[in-house]
């Protein structure tokens, strides 16, 4: 269990920022300064991707899925453009002005960039798709169209802390199998540098963080630190700005997208973060 060595940085505020369009907030951050993207938030409901794309370009198309929390990643050409859409969770731009979208409560959006090659992608990762290693299956897709690993940056939007996401222990080793094929124990996981969960005063309950999961499954694949970030931001203790399944039991999400490089970053935008 080598990846007990890795012990990755927290995520640094300073590299988020607030940005307004038509009055309303999103986060954008500067790991992926070179795309037009965004975190839109519960505001901007019931705003389509088609309606949302406006905001990062005016010249994109909007591409979108019906996620289905497992590890399939399309490329942006392969899917349906109107529903019933394409059953995924991960988009791979393969052309130019195309904006790549995914719906997140508290699972956690996860949006790519290769600095050489331009090449984007969106994906869903809840639990289940964590599990089942849809951020190293995109890796792997950005690999096999000419990418390499120290080019791509990887950016984990708002989703539920692991503070206060109790799950059972079951939910935890099968997303702790995605790190050890071989198998794992709750007291293993728990003992890791970073760990990605918490005991839960719960019988058979622990906290889990998805984020510290994909993060560690990135570092994993060979990624540094330093080419991956995470919103400092929770979907379930923050109502004002985000929806969450958990906290309300509502279907209701937000947005998160990404346009193809050539495409003109919004001139509307406010540095200041929210009180």
């Amino acid at each position: 269990m080598t990846i007990k060595s890795i012990d990755p940085p927290e995520s640094k505020p300073s590299l988020w920022q607030w940005r307004h369009w038509q009055g309303l907030p999103y986060l954008t951050c500067d790991l992926l300064k070179d795309w037009s993207h965004g975190f839109f938030t519960a505001p901007f409901h019931p705003a389509s991707p088609a309606d949302l794309t406006a905001a990062l370009s005016s010249s994109a198309v909007a591409y979108r899925l019906q996620q289905v929390h497992g590890n399939v990643v399309l490329k942006a050409t392969e899917v349906m453009s109107v529903s019933p859409f394409s059953p995924a969770d991960g988009l791979m731009g393969d052309g130019e002005d195309q904006a790549l979208w995914v719906a997140s409560a508290d699972c956690s959006p996860v949006l790519i960039g290769d600095v050489t090659t331009g090449r984007s992608a969106a994906l869903h990762s809840g639990w289940r798709g964590t599990a089942a290693g849809i951020v190293g299956k995109a890796i792997d897709l950005f690999l096999s169209h000419n990418s390499k690993p120290e080019n791509l940056r990887v950016v984990i939007g708002p989703s539920i802390s692991g503070e206060v996401y109790q799950v059972c222990e079951e939910v935890a080793l099968q997303v702790g199998s995605s790190l050890f094929p071989g198998g794992t124990t709750i007291d293993e996981l728990a003992a890791m540098n970073f760990t990605p969960i918490k005991f839960d005063p719960a019988p058979g309950k622990v906290r889990l963080s998805v984020t510290k999961f994909i993060r560690l499954q990135l570092l994993q694949i060979g990624l540094k630190p330093e080419q991956l970030e995470f919103a400092p931001f929770c979907t379930y203790q923050q109502p004002e700005y985000f929806f969450s399944y958990r906290r309300t039991g509502e279907k209701k999400v937000q947005w998160s997208g990404i346009v193809s490089k050539n495409s003109t970053f919004p001139k509307e935008y406010s540095l200041k973060l929210p009180d």
